[in-house]
């Protein structure tokens, strides 16, 4: 991509009302472009963000989601997403989303939704020395001199979506697990995440709302990272094949407003891998250290040659 923009993510929240077939209501929206033979998670887990927020009218605000990836879905493709309406309370309400292509589901969530109250507050502390994000190399500049070839996986088209692709600035700590598993294989990292430029309106969505989206939207790029850099594995690790399987995503405070358009840390850590699954976990903090959203995946994590 020759010049990266954040409409990448806005452009996938786009959805379009049609007729339910299945459930209450219903919308399409379009996966967006990746290097890879299937579509993105993370477009299915914000679109389904996006579709139950459009049927949440009374102001609250989404504060979980819990979802299961059944099915590759095709890139560049519409996606339909039905929505049924399981229960609008006084406090709460809940949400089930289910997401059919090709004529078969293809991933399925819940969305819970809250009224906010009073009563005591905790946060979870972001971790201490973090380099800032001026500090680090982009993905770009990472990149810049790595050639396709020398053993990987890696091709231009695949460079240039780590590099410039994915609507998002990252910067890793200690380092990417592109094409090495750079700075170690600890269980645990790092990346600060920013959008390439403002965040553009989404029809349909407040402001916060898109951010919510947003965040669910980014958080399935790196999350099986800190597995993989357990088990020293790159990304572009010859006969290496991943799949996200389940998510979680809780959302503890909303961003305040022009927050997504600045740096997030998305701490990030390995809870355990066997049995060709790994489960990650990771925190998004804002630069002062206010705890946005936690978020819990297992994946599959296929490694069929190269000697891992």
């Amino acid at each position: 991509m020759t010049h990266p923009t954040s409409e990448v993510v806005t452009n996938a929240l786009a959805l379009e009302p049609v007729a339910a077939q299945h459930f209450d209501v219903a919308f399409t929206a379009t996966t967006q472009p990746c290097p890879w033979p299937k579509a993105y998670g993370g477009d299915m887990v914000a679109q389904a963000a996006a579709a139950a927020m459009l049927t949440v009218t009374d102001g609250k605000t989404m504060h979980s989601m819990h979802s299961y990836f059944m099915r590759p879905v095709d890139i560049g493709a519409p996606v339909t997403y039905e929505v049924e309406v399981l229960r609008d309370g006084r406090g709460y309400a809940t949400r089930q989303v289910r997401a059919f292509q090709n004529g078969k589901p293809a991933y399925t969530c819940l969305v819970g939704f809250a009224a906010g109250e009073d009563g005591g507050r905790y946060a979870a502390s972001a971790p201490a020395d973090v380099p800032a994000p001026d500090t680090l190399p982009s993905s770009a500049a990472y990149l810049a001199d790595r050639e396709p070839g020398d053993g990987s996986t890696m091709t231009g088209e695949s460079k240039a979506y780590w590099s410039g692709g994915r609507s998002f600035d990252m910067r890793h700590v200690p380092g990417p697990v592109y094409l090495e598993v750079d700075g170690g294989s600890a269980p645990h990292q790092a990346l600060w995440v920013k959008p390439f430029d403002a965040l553009r309106p989404v029809d349909g969505l407040t402001d916060s709302q898109r951010d919510l989206a947003a965040l669910a939207y980014v958080c399935d790029y790196t999350i099986l990272e800190p597995v993989l850099r357990v088990l020293d594995l790159p990304w572009a690790q010859p006969g290496l094949v991943t799949a996200s399987l389940d998510h979680a995503m809780w959302f503890h405070r909303p961003p305040a407003p022009g927050a997504l358009d600045g740096w997030l840390l998305y701490a990030q850590e390995a809870v355990a891998a066997d049995s060709g699954r790994g489960v990650g976990l990771g925190r998004f903090f804002t630069p002062d250290g206010e705890h946005l959203a936690t978020v819990v995946q297992e994946g599959m994590i296929r490694a069929t040659s190269g000697g891992h």
